[in-house]
């Protein structure tokens, strides 16, 4: 068990308008390689931001300040054991694109931006140590598509 000292803000770095589900996510993480997937024994996310800005939990916690071994997600190499993760649907151009880092857009809706703006005010209220950040301020990704730290201001939370 370690202490919880990151909110990891992503994309699932899918065309705009196009909604995910959670078996969508655990196929891509969960599947093989040889499968088309990533081959790892937990999904990246803990919840998952839908289009219409409902959440979805994808991996159970018990919403304390520890990150127990039955939380951990996938979502950023290195930050796991010490992160919780989440993740909107979108993050791309309309169009299919083969190297979406390069390609990014930031596609919340109206009910997304709602409702991470709800769920982040939330957390930060109940952990204000805890840092929010974006994948790409701990890896060389576009994800989540926008600038969180600004993004963060603009709502009111300055960290």
């Amino acid at each position: 068990m370690a202490k919880l000292k990151y909110l990891v803000l992503h994309c699932t770095a899918t065309p705009e308008g196009r909604e995910v589900t959670s078996a969508d996510i655990r196929r891509m993480h969960l599947s093989p390689v040889s499968a088309g997937g990533r081959g790892w024994k937990q999904v990246g996310y803990t919840d998952l931001i839908h289009l219409d800005g409902t959440v979805e939990r994808l991996v159970d916690n018990n919403e304390d300040a520890n990150v127990d071994p039955w939380e951990i997600t996938n979502g950023a190499k290195g930050y796991n054991s010490i992160s919780r993760h989440v993740v909107y649907a979108g993050g791309c151009p309309p169009q299919s694109v083969p190297n979406w880092q390069n390609k990014v857009k930031d596609t919340r809706t109206a009910a997304q931006l709602k409702a991470m703006e709800t769920y982040v005010k939330d957390f930060h209220r109940r952990f204000p140590n805890v840092r929010i950040i974006g994948h790409n301020e701990v890896a060389a990704k576009g994800c989540p598509s926008f600038d969180v730290q600004k993004w963060l201001k603009s709502i009111g939370i300055n960290q």
